[in-house]
């Protein structure tokens, strides 16, 4: 039998040449001492979502709450409800944020706040002249610093208020 013919061992590639090694250039290593450039954002995703920005129309449904409960500063919180309320309505339209209908709700509550508030001062005074209580600053006030002349106006303005709507008025006695 013959041998079958050898083949000769295979041989490796030439070696690559090797290139010359410079030294970095100054300035951190990027050509011209520029700093590297800023990463990319990931291609096909969007940018996350930006919170919406609802604290205007939350803040005037709150403000304009506490109107109507306070009739006193029931004037100056309207005001501030519906400034606050148009602010986070128009925030709303430019789409920074999803809560028109609560600043739209604070609008209204605000305006409400403030008939509520005219309304009940303008009562207020009715029943204060109504019962007498001009001449009860009158009385104060020619009384001077006579003690004995304003308690003898607040007694008069008393019998006034009691028979003005039928009740008695009882001033707590005291204790020592």
């Amino acid at each position: 039998m013959t041998e079958p013919p050898q083949q000769p061992p295979p041989q490796q590639p030439p070696p690559y040449p090797s290139y010359p090694q410079y030294p970095p250039p100054p300035g951190g290593g990027y050509p011209g001492g520029y700093p590297p450039p800023p990463p990319q954002p990931y291609a096909g995703y969007a940018p996350p979502p930006v919170a919406p920005k609802n604290g205007l129309g939350i803040a005037a449904l709150v403000v304009a709450i506490v109107a109507l409960i306070s009739v006193v500063g029931g004037v100056v919180l309207g005001f501030v409800a519906i400034i606050l309320g148009v602010l986070g309505w128009q925030r709303a339209k430019r789409g920074e944020a999803t809560n028109g209908g609560i600043a739209i709700a604070g609008i209204v509550l605000g305006v409400l706040s403030i008939i509520e508030a005219i309304i009940v001062i303008a009562m207020l005074v009715w029943a204060f002249n109504e019962v007498g209580g001009t001449d009860y600053i009158d009385c104060v006030a020619r009384a001077g610093s006579d003690q004995e002349a304003v308690q003898r106006c607040a007694e008069q303005f008393e019998r006034r208020v009691e028979d003005q709507f039928s009740v008695t008025i009882t001033t707590p006695v005291p204790t020592p």
